[in-house]
């Protein structure tokens, strides 16, 4: 089997492949992200230390697209596991149509956070600090579009906004530092123009909002912006940075209907201190991952995975092992 793997965690990425691939016997061919290679180099170096025989674990680099095309038409790969982007996705699909062959997907998202009129603020506040900074908001699972209900909305944009000022940005070698640089050029500038879009059209930055140029690297300030809605691109882009965007909500209702506006399905998480809302609101979801009262869900006991245009199959938990294996049925004639 070969995994494709993204920039944005280089060893979790390939472990939690490599392991239930291992694990049901399989071979792999590991292809990482050219942006962040070394890991799996080291990974490698590590494989080779620990004794493994040669070619049950195998390391490719190059480019994504010729690496993975060679994979998708030769018959001798019978699984191909991708995390990345939707597009990316999709195209894995139509080449494995020949073949037939066997995928997992773990693709984009655009993670809704919904924040009740009866939730414990203080708690709302610290989940959203710790699933939307969380490598400075680069992860496919970070909150993406806050929604408040009315009663406590100011309340709650008050007390984030003093927990975002006090994250600190810096080097990621100082153990003290909370918030890194984005990954590009690139990134920076999807950031930019998600802040730009939403102040010109009415939003308001309540702190942050600016590249920082003090430090070597591409730097985006943690940022909080108030009064937005659909209209702005960032309430309809992943934005992949630390940029946390609130709006107004009136209803469970308006909270489900927003939530579920969007092709992905990978990540949401609602705040209630109320068991009924809380399961009623879940159940309208149309997400594979749902923290509740919990702004860090995932682990590796745990499914991890997407609905709708957020991907195929699961990783970790007795699931992500079952992507590796064929139920064979055989039935026995006795005389």
């Amino acid at each position: 089997m070969t995994a494709i793997t993204p920039w944005n965690f280089p060893a979790a990425m390939l472990t939690r492949k490599m392991g239930p691939a291992l694990a049901s016997g399989c071979t792999i061919i590991m292809k990482p992200s050219s942006d962040s290679p070394l890991t799996a180099v080291k990974l490698m170096e590590l494989v080779e230390e620990a004794g493994f025989p040669k070619g049950v674990v195998n390391l490719v680099t190059g480019s994504s697209s010729k690496i993975a095309k060679v994979s998708m038409e030769s018959s001798k790969v019978r699984k191909v596991t991708f995390t990345g982007s939707t597009e990316v996705g999709k195209t894995l699909i139509r080449q494995s149509a020949d073949q037939v062959k066997k995928l997992s997907l773990e693709l984009g998202g655009h993670a809704p956070l919904v924040v009740l009129d009866d939730a414990d603020v203080d708690l709302a506040v610290k989940g959203t600090v710790t699933s939307k900074f969380r490598n400075a908001g680069q992860t496919c699972i970070c909150a993406n579009r806050i929604y408040v209900q009315e009663g406590i909305y100011n309340k709650f944009v008050d007390k984030l906004t003093e927990a975002v000022k006090e994250l600190k940005v810096g080097d990621g070698m100082d153990d003290s530092v909370q918030i890194g640089p984005l990954i590009n050029q690139d990134g920076l500038d999807k950031v930019k123009r998600h802040v730009d879009d939403a102040v010109s059209k009415g939003a308001e930055v309540v702190t942050g909002g600016d590249a920082l140029t003090e430090y070597d690297g591409h730097f985006y300030q943690p940022t909080v912006i108030k009064d937005v809605d659909q209209s702005m691109v960032v309430m309809q882009e992943e934005t992949f940075g630390p940029v946390t965007p609130v709006e107004k909500i009136t209803s469970d209702d308006e909270a489900a209907k927003l939530a579920n506006d969007t092709p992905y399905g990978l990540a949401a998480y609602v705040f209630t201190e109320n068991v009924s809302r809380g399961h009623q609101l879940i159940e309208k979801l149309d997400f594979g991952i749902v923290g509740w009262n919990d702004g860090g869900p995932s682990a590796a006991q745990v499914p991890f995975g997407g609905m709708k245009e957020s991907g195929i199959g699961r990783e970790g938990g007795h699931e992500g092992i079952e992507e590796f294996v064929e139920s064979q049925y055989v039935s026995i004639g006795m005389k």
